[in-house]
């Protein structure tokens, strides 16, 4: 897990990511972004999971955690698509 970020990219974040549109159905890795505070616990850093529905600026997740499907609400600067 990144914990601390790298002296050039220390306290900058990438807009494009920051206002980046998904849609529902869309599968998305989780990756904390180290300048922002992440309000999801640090076990869902590198899971992926698909977007099931925007709520206003953030975006809910169906993440499987453990054996159990769980949904979490996380910001778009901590999501990342795959294609």
């Amino acid at each position: 897990m990144v914990r601390v970020k790298s002296m050039r990219t220390k306290g900058k974040i990438k807009l494009s990511q920051y206002f980046q549109d998904l849609k529902e159905g869309d599968s998305v890795a989780v990756i904390r972004e180290a300048s922002i505070n992440a309000n999801f616990p640090e076990r869902l850093q590198g899971r992926t999971g698909r977007v099931l529905v925007r709520r206003g600026r953030a975006y809910e997740i169906l993440l499987k955690d453990q054996q159990k499907e769980k949904k979490f609400i996380i910001n778009p600067i901590h999501l990342k698509k795959i294609k």
